[in-house]
C-alpha cells in the first residue's frame, strides 16, 4: 500500500497519561504499536516523572473503541543508574522479532553541559522465564563513534533475507544553539541483533529552509518500494516538529516528499502547534498511524487512517 497522494483523517485523541504514578507523571511519546489478537494491540510509550526522566510503559488498545484499555502499573525499562549512559531516561525505538527473541531497541540519553544532551541506542531483550525485558548491557547497544561521534538516536529496522538493516538518526555537527545542529538519517547493518555494521552513508538529509533536525524514521516494505515516515524541524517559519514521507526503490536512496505526508496540525486541541513520531501499522486491509502532538508528547498520542 503505498501512502503517496493519500489523505490521513485522524479519528482523535487516544491517551495522555493521568499522573497517578511517578514514573507516569507527564507525556505519552514515541507509541508503537505489537498486535495481540483480533483488534486489541500492545502499546509501547514514554512517560517522564516529575524529574523529566523518561520511562518506557506499555498497554492494551482497543483499535475498534479507539481507546486504552488498560496500562500496566510499572515500566518495563526504566533509567540507568547514575553515569550510566541512559540515566536521564530510555525512550521507546522499536520492536523487533528476530530468530525466536524479541528486542527492545531504546533511547539512552543523558543530559550534558557542553551540549544539550548524548543519545545512544540501548538494547533490552525479552527473557521468557522472567516474562520481563532486561537491559543487555550497562552500555549501549550502539555508542557514538567514529562514524557518529556526536550523538544518535531513534532506530527503525527490517529483515531481509535473514540480514537486519537499520535507519538512525545521527548527528554530523553541534552549534552554539540547538537549531544549528545537523541530524539526519544513516544506515547500519547486522546479523545477530546485536553488533551494527554502520555505513556512514547520509540515507535521508535535510533539505528545507532552516531545517535542523530529523527524528524517529519508520520504515515499511512493499512490494514497489520502501516507504518512510518521520518527524523534522523545521521548515521556514514553521519551527515547531511535523510529520515527513519519503521513498526509496532500495532502502538506500531516499527521495523526500514532505508534501504527500497527508497529516497535519489541527486548527486547536493537542495536537494543534506540532505532530511528531509517526508510526504506521496496517490492519485488516486499513492503514493506521499513532503519532504525538503538541510539546513532544506532552499532550499524549492520537489515532489516524488513510482516508
Amino acid at each position: 500500500m503505498s501512502s503517496l497522494g493519500i489523505r490521513w483523517r485522524k479519528l482523535g485523541h487516544v491517551y495522555a497519561p493521568d499522573g497517578k504514578q511517578a514514573w507516569n507523571a507527564t507525556h505519552a511519546a514515541a507509541p508503537f504499536a505489537e498486535p495481540l489478537e483480533g483488534d486489541v494491540f500492545q502499546i509501547y510509550f514514554t512517560t517522564r516523572d516529575a524529574q523529566n526522566r523518561s520511562y518506557i510503559c506499555r498497554g492494551r488498545f482497543d483499535l475498534r473503541a479507539r481507546k486504552m484499555i488498560d496500562v500496566e502499573d510499572e515500566p518495563i525499562i526504566a533509567p540507568g543508574q547514575l553515569g550510566l549512559f541512559d540515566d536521564s531516561g530510555a525512550v521507546m525505538g522499536y520492536l523487533l522479532n528476530f530468530k525466536g527473541a524479541q528486542f527492545l531497541y531504546y533511547l539512552g540519553w543523558n543530559l550534558r553541559v557542553t551540549v544539550p544532551w548524548l543519545n545512544t541506542i540501548g538494547l533490552a531483550i525479552y527473557n521468557p522465564k522472567t516474562k520481563r525485558f532486561e537491559k543487555y548491557g550497562r552500555v549501549p547497544v550502539m555508542d557514538r563513534s567514529d562514524i557518529d561521534p556526536f550523538s544518535i538516536s531513534y532506530p527503525s529496522i527490517l529483515e531481509e533475507n535473514g540480514c537486519l538493516k537499520m535507519w538512525y538518526g545521527s548527528n554530523l555537527s553541534w552549534g552554539v544553539t540547538q537549531d544549528e545542529m545537523q541530524h539526519v538519517f544513516k544506515t547500519a547493518y547486522s546479523h545477530d541483533a546485536i553488533h551494527w555494521e554502520r555505513t556512514g552513508r547520509i540515507a535521508v538529509d535535510l533539505i528545507h529552509p532552516n531545517e535542523y533536525a530529523l527524528s524517529k524514521p519508520f520504515v515499511l516494505k512493499s512490494k514497489e518500494s520502501y516507504e518512510m515516515w518521520y518527524s523534522y524541524r523545521a521548515n521556514r517559519d514553521i519551527l515547531t516538529y511535523r510529520i515527513g514521507y519519503a521513498t526509496s526503490a532500495n532502502g538506500d536512496d531516499w527521495i523526500r516528499d514532505d508534501e504527500h505526508a497527508g497529516i497535519d496540525v489541527s486548527d486547536e486541541g493537542w495536537d494543534s502547534e506540532m505532530i511528531c513520531y509517526p508510526f504506521v501499522f496496517d490492519h485488516k486491509g486499513a492503514r493506521y498511524m499513532l503519532y504525538n502532538g503538541n510539546a513532544y508528547g506532552k499532550t499524549g498520542f492520537g489515532l489516524a487512517v488513510v482516508d
